[in-house]
């Protein structure tokens, strides 16, 4: 028989029964359960309070999707009121308004050209759609043999297996290698590790003719490109050149295959524009979108399409063109609702405009990270930022993973009241676009003291 919650719940019950029952995603179970768990009870703005009344800073967003903080007033008050209303309907075949004023919005503030809004639940499923939209709409355009998609190297899309078949990253993906998509793997524009040894002052975009060479011969078999724009993040906040982006969008349209636009992590706001594609000016053929979409509140994501694709899938209901994909939970009201304040915040309180002094505060604090013998790279676009620890910075020889050198110094950030999460030995920094510059401050410097204490100064 299964226990039941008493109404007075112990911490140590809690704990207790994470142990016992959660199977964490990315997480060694069996290390874990070796630990004292870090378990959240209550947060606003960019503090969170564990159950033992501790506070910590948000320095990753909870996981990339908060925006404007904890507890945002304004879009508690938005999901309160459409629960006097209804919680959820479903969009096939009706619609709710909260989904249908969300998506005029949308077509509003992303890349000019994304005429049609198509939701989904999760960044993932953002990918899911698009690639199951490119690959519908060459067929219905009568290019069969398009059934391919080319996709970056350290490249991240998700963990469903459509979104896992255009990834990179081979500790997440290789296992699952026999189910997924015949897929073309470009060179990603990894400066500090560039493929072609080349550094950054003698870069002639190498990579883009690495990528030309791969759609020159496959043309006719490649429906779409995927990729991160302007930052690549599960691989290592891999920022890529100016240029890179647009560069893509042109051999895209000289070899005639989509491009598909994946702004989940980088979208609302993240690199001091609303959208990455806005500093290069390039409008995807397709475009996703998801954890900012609503500030970080509730699940939901968008796939956007311009005319010409969506177009491609009217028809008689005889010739079975519709676009037969949907989730039950797609256009939640509640999830809408919060996105639609989420987007009034934006505007209310100029958030963007707001953005480029946290910025330069940032890159600032950054310059400091020098001094420590462990960095070998130190990155940023936006408030979006890596740090990348190496065992050598001459040879930029990296730790092994059995040193756990990026876990270790998460560890201690948290012990100092930060929340960070690396990606293998690469230091992330993603806090909520709300945060003061005084916290902002104070979010740095107990990194620095982390990676100073984990691997030493000079």
């Amino acid at each position: 028989m299964h226990e039941q919650m008493n109404v007075e719940t112990t911490k140590e019950q809690v704990a207790s029964w994470d142990k016992k029952y959660l199977w964490h995603p990315f997480t060694q179970m069996k290390d874990f359960v070796n630990e004292e768990p870090l378990i959240i009870e209550d947060g606003r703005g960019v503090i969170l309070r564990d159950i033992n009344g501790k506070e910590y800073i948000d320095g990753i967003s909870s996981m990339w999707c908060n925006i404007h903080g904890h507890r945002r007033k304004e879009i508690d008050n938005a999901i309160k009121d459409q629960l006097d209303k209804v919680a959820h309907t479903t969009l096939l075949g009706m619609s709710n308004i909260p989904s249908a004023k969300l998506a005029k919005r949308l077509v509003e503030i992303t890349p000019e050209g994304l005429n049609k809004v198509f939701y989904s639940d999760n960044g993932s499923n953002a990918i899911e759609v698009a690639i199951k939209m490119a690959f519908q709409y060459w067929q219905y355009k009568g290019c069969r043999d398009k059934t391919k998609f080319v996709a970056l190297q350290y490249g991240y899309h998700g963990d469903t297996l459509g979104a896992v078949g255009v990834g990179g990253i081979d500790i997440f993906h290789s296992v699952f290698k026999p189910l997924l998509l015949e897929t073309f793997v470009s060179p990603s524009p990894y400066c500090y590790r560039c493929p072609y040894d080349k550094d950054k002052a003698a870069c002639s975009f190498e990579c883009l003719g690495g990528l030309e060479e791969i759609l020159s011969k496959n043309s006719g078999s490649v429906a779409a490109m995927v990729m991160e724009p302007l930052v690549q993040g599960a691989g290592g906040m891999i920022v890529h050149p100016e240029g890179f982006l647009s560069g893509v969008k042109d051999l895209c349209e000289k070899y005639n295959i989509l491009l598909i636009a994946d702004e989940v992590m980088v979208g609302f706001g993240r690199t001091g524009k609303m959208f990455a594609c806005s500093h290069e000016d390039v409008t995807p053929d397709i475009f996703t979108i998801s954890k900012g979409l609503n500030g970080g509140y509730m699940p939901l994501a968008a796939t956007l399409a311009t005319d010409e694709i969506y177009n491609a899938f009217l028809g008689k209901y005889s010739e079975q063109k519709t676009f037969f994909h949907g989730h039950t939970y797609t256009g939640n009201p509640l999830a809408c609702a919060a996105a639609l304040a989420s987007i009034d915040i934006f505007g209310n309180e100029k958030v963007i405009e707001g953005l480029e002094p946290k910025i330069r505060a940032l890159q600032e604090r950054l310059e400091q990270f020098w001094e420590l013998k462990s960095v070998g790279d130190v990155r940023q676009c936006g408030l979006i930022a890596g740090i990348e620890l190496v065992k050598n910075r001459e040879t930029k020889e990296p730790y092994s993973w059995e040193e756990k050198i990026g876990i270790r110094v998460s560890y201690e950030a948290r012990q100092r009241g930060l929340i960070t999460r690396p990606l293998s030995n690469v230091m992330v920094i993603m806090p909520p676009l709300s945060i003061k510059i005084s916290e902002l401050n104070n979010m740095m410097e107990i990194l620095y003291e982390s990676i100073e204490c984990v691997t030493g100064k000079s």
